[in-house]
């Protein structure tokens, strides 16, 4: 063979990839893995668009399907040099014209190697094995190849998205939902055949409560025209909110979203509250306005939670759009937000106080801070009812960052206190690849602790059971009623 010819690399997945490498606790973390492996999927947070599943169309090509949505792969690439035409991110307003499919992926296959070692490796390496059945790695003079072959799979009917569901074992599905969506996709679901999981709505009222948003007043516009008050005071404003929680829980809805820069909570009297609301919609408030208001409202939501029932989850820490030309040029969710050092003692003291020991109350917490998972939430958790610990988030959503989450939760908080894993993902077909590997991680973590003696391997298999299906099922009161 000449020196310059490639040998064609293979494709393939270690059956006992993310176990220790000691024998007994490998043995042991298989065996684990081995009772909850095929569980059905439960995911109580996600972000892709109902509308996919609602329609059931064909995915366009591999390209749009795997690389384009994914901002795990768009932020990585980029890093690596690429623009993002190349990888078929649209600029806001521009053009149709749009990077051919076949040169995104070959770029994509090019720049493979880049991805080794991190979590969106581990997902693409599933996605492709397991669910396409690649057997060549991708590189540039595979690339054409794996192309053609994935497009074939996705013109046949059981490449349909809700084909794809029922392959998926997915049995609960939560969308993130603005407020004055108007859920037409929920409503086709929950008559179609052939759905064979549930898609809910969720709940996420941030284009209304955080009034820094350039289009606020146009959104307090926008609520009024979907509600049956007036959003021009700030009663009708709460009343407004009120209606469309109760409009979101006819279609299923189990909780509400909040993504906040900060975590930091106030409990304004009503005064106060109303002169604030007036003194933002006359333009007339000061930069500390609009972080109080997104304050105030978190209090506000948690009163609307314990009415209700919808468990509230708060995602906080991140400096969205990092890269200010680069959204103003092509929109939000590019990968270019970033976590930031978060502090949520004194920050939720307000709201926990208030409601944290209300057994109406179901508060899941979301951090990209590592260092405040186990620092701060956790033992709060350990204290507080309400409190509940969300999965490692984001830039945690690795195995080892997933382990150390573990690790350093469990101590003081237990594995009860959390709300089981969510895949959070835009990116459809990743979903089995990441419940896989939060169960590979979660087996590896509790052999290792069942092999020190801090249970014993019985509880383990208990445990593994319960985090992967009945403990979400219980903190988002899922079968009560639903």
């Amino acid at each position: 063979m000449s020196g310059s010819m490639r040998v064609m690399a293979l494709l393939t997945l270690d059956p006992d990839r993310l176990f220790p490498v000691e024998a007994s606790a490998r043995a042991l973390a298989r065996d684990l893995y081995g009772g909850v492996k095929d569980l059905p999927i439960v995911s109580f947070h996600g972000h892709v668009d109902a509308t996919v599943l609602a329609e059931d169309r064909p995915f366009v090509d591999p390209a749009a399907l795997l690389v384009t949505p994914d901002h795990y792969v768009t932020r990585r690439l980029h890093a690596a040099g690429v623009a993002l035409e190349d990888l078929g991110v649209r600029p806001v307003g521009g053009s149709a014209t749009v990077a051919d499919p076949r040169a995104v992926w070959a770029t994509f296959c090019a720049h493979w190697p880049t991805l080794a070692g991190t979590a969106t490796h581990l997902w693409l390496a599933h996605t492709l094995t397991e669910l396409f059945d690649v057997s060549d790695e991708p590189a540039p003079d595979t690339a054409q190849g794996i192309y053609d072959h994935l497009a074939s799979r996705l013109e046949a009917p059981e490449f349909r998205p809700r084909a794809l569901a029922r392959r998926f074992g997915v049995e609960v599905l939560a969308t993130t939902d603005g407020p004055f969506d108007d859920l037409a996709a929920h409503t086709s679901l929950r008559g179609a055949a052939g759905s064979a999981c549930r898609v809910i709505p969720t709940f996420r009222p941030d284009a209304v409560t955080d009034p820094s948003r350039v289009d606020w007043l146009g959104n307090l516009e926008r609520l009024e025209t979907v509600s049956s008050t007036s959003t021009s005071t700030y009663d009708g404003f709460l009343a407004a909110l009120v209606e469309q929680r109760q409009r979101f829980r006819a279609q299923g809805a189990v909780a509400t979203d909040h993504g906040h820069r900060t975590p930091r909570t106030v409990a304004l009297g009503r005064g106060d509250a109303v002169r604030l609301f007036d003194r933002l919609r006359s333009a007339q408030a000061g930069p500390e306005d609009a972080e109080l208001f997104r304050a105030h409202m978190l209090m506000e939501m948690a009163r609307m939670s314990c009415d209700d029932g919808l468990v509230m989850q708060l995602h906080a820490g991140v400096v969205r759009d990092h890269d200010r030309p680069a959204a103003q040029r092509y929109g939000t969710d590019i990968g270019a937000d970033f976590p930031a050092a978060t502090s949520y003692t004194e920050a939720l003291r307000p709201l926990l106080e208030a409601y944290g020991s209300d057994p109406g109350f179901t508060f899941v917490v979301y951090t990209v801070d590592e260092a405040a998972f186990g620092r701060e939430l956790a033992p709060m958790a350990s204290y507080y009812p309400a409190l509940r610990l969300g999965s490692p988030w984001w830039f945690l959503d690795s195995p080892d960052a997933m382990r150390r989450c573990l690790s350093a939760a469990v101590e003081s908080a237990g594995f009860s206190r959390f709300a089981g894993f969510v895949d959070d993902t835009r990116a459809f077909c990743s979903i089995p690849a990441r419940h896989d590997m939060a169960r590979r991680t979660l087996c590896a973590e509790l052999a290792r602790m069942a092999l020190e003696g801090r249970f014993t391997p019985d509880a383990a298999h208990a445990i593994a059971r319960d985090h992967c299906d009945a403990l979400p099922r219980r903190v988002f009161r899922w079968g009560q009623g639903t």
